[in-house]
Parts: structure tokens; sequence; C-alpha cells
């Protein structure tokens, strides 16, 4: 030949077209098993649901009220009244999220934030204790944090 290629044969000699549909299935594969993992679906959903107001890396907004999850939200769990709070303040309790959501992302979101302050005994949150918690919703979200907090100093424990 004189240098030249023949119709339909790019550099890789006529596996060009193959090679890349190859490629772009198992891109798309890959993507679908990504998607389908529990520790990108509850990223996903906190970024949706809660990043406004928390930031993506959980520090919150002091300035606006918004308290840091970094290295505080395991100390929460370390009373029933913080572990129910995390589920009954409004932003959790008023999503469009199952309960399944909620307890997938609020256990994503104790490991990633907070894992350092996690109880050594805690246990994730499951679809029916969500369900059981949120069906009580608080009428005083400042004051129950303010107990939670207080009762959390009491006991030694730095809450920011």
């Amino acid at each position: 030949m004189n240098g030249t290629r023949g119709r339909g044969q790019g550099r890789a000699g006529g596996r060009g077209v193959p090679a890349l549909l190859a490629s772009a299935l198992l891109c798309t594969a890959l993507s679908a098993a990504a998607g389908s993992d529990d520790a990108g679906k509850a990223r996903y959903q906190f970024i949706l649901n809660c990043a406004g107001c928390h930031q993506a890396d959980g520090s919150g907004a002091r300035s606006g009220g918004v308290p840091t999850l970094r290295g505080q939200m395991g100390h929460f769990l370390k009373t029933p009244e913080g572990r129910a709070f995390l589920v009954q303040v409004p932003g959790t309790s008023n999503s469009a999220l199952s309960n399944a959501d909620i307890a997938r992302m609020l256990n994503w979101m104790a490991a990633a934030f907070s894992a350092a302050t996690l109880p050594p005994d805690f246990q994730p949150y499951t679809e029916a204790e969500v369900s059981a918690l949120r069906a009580n919703k608080l009428t005083d979200v400042s004051g129950a944090r303010r107990a939670i907090v207080a009762r959390l100093v009491a006991e030694g424990i730095r809450i920011e």
C-alpha cells in the first residue's frame, strides 16, 4: 500500500469502532456498579439533601447557625436523645427520602464525618428505627439540641 489506509480502517486497523464500543460498554457498566454502591448513593443523597446547609465536607456554616458534623456527629450518637435528634431534625424528618435511604445516609455520614468520635458500641441505623423516630417530630429543635449538648458537655465532651 502507499501509506493510505483502506476505507473504515482507523489506527487500530479496523478495530477502532469495536474497541471504542467495548470501552463505552465497560465505562457504562462500571458507572452503573458505582451508582448502586451504598456509600456512593448515601453520599449523593447527602449532597442533594444536606450539603446546602452543612456543606459538602460536613463543616456547616457557623455564621448561619448550622453546626459542623465533622468530629461532632459521633458524640450525638452516644445518647438515645442525640441519636433520635439526628433523625428528627426537620431537614431529615421532612425530607422526601425513604426511611431506608435516611438510615443509609446517616450511617454514611457518621463514618465519613465523625468516625473517630463514634461510640464503641455504635449500631448502624435501621429502616425500622428511622421509621419509629421519624414519626415523632421535634417541637423545639433548638431546645432539644441545647439539652443534648448540655448533657454531653456535663460528660466532658466538647461540642462545637
